[in-house]
């Protein structure tokens, strides 16, 4: 016999000790329907529409690698007092989500530019018919009550752009203005231009 093998039986000894130590233990089992589960902070479970947040960029539409996102808008004329023209602003008409075909890969919830989209912790929506996982914007600014606000910031981490910035300023001496100098007497004893 090999040094290494140790003793016959060895592996077996240790297998049932293991399976002894398991059957002991109570089971963990979560009863789910009737308990609901205790979901970690950053849970994926449905993306959340803050419609007046959303300019219609179309961003989130073009990064989605399933193409599960419908968007639609129309301009409209904003007059601004004190302004030479009206301006043009775009209204979102329809903002439907395909949950059918969506990976949850939060790709849309991280290019929004305006804080638009959010993860929300619910994934109670289940459907008796593929073709009700259409969800559009009004059922989509619903689950904006379910979203968590965001974790507070760790105080031992880095301070975030906007505090280094903010202290960066405040610290900063106050600069004088710049003096642009007269024109004077040139060197060659005729007038500058």
């Amino acid at each position: 016999m090999s040094e290494r093998s140790g003793m016959p039986g060895e592996g077996l000894v240790k297998g049932l000790a293991v399976t002894l130590k398991t059957m002991t233990r109570p089971s963990t089992t979560q009863q789910y329907p009737d308990v609901a589960p205790e979901l970690p902070p950053r849970s994926r479970g449905v993306i959340a529409l803050l419609e007046e947040n959303c300019t219609v960029c179309m961003l989130c539409a073009r990064e989605c690698p399933d193409w599960c996102i419908y968007i639609d808008s129309h301009k409209e004329e904003v007059t601004v007092p004190g302004a030479a023209r009206p301006r043009q602003r775009n209204v979102l008409d329809k903002f439907d989500i395909d949950f059918s075909l969506c990976m949850y890969c939060g790709i849309c919830v991280e290019v929004c530019p305006f804080d638009a989209l959010y993860w929300s912790p619910e994934f109670e929506y289940a459907e008796h018919d593929i073709k009700d996982l259409l969800h559009d914007k009004d059922h989509l600014g619903e689950w904006m009550a379910t979203v968590p606000p965001p974790p507070a910031h760790d105080p031992h981490g880095d301070p975030s752009k906007e505090e280094t910035t903010a202290a960066r300023k405040a610290a900063a001496p106050a600069r004088p203005a710049a003096v642009r100098p007269e024109p004077g007497p040139a060197a060659d004893g005729g007038t500058a231009p």
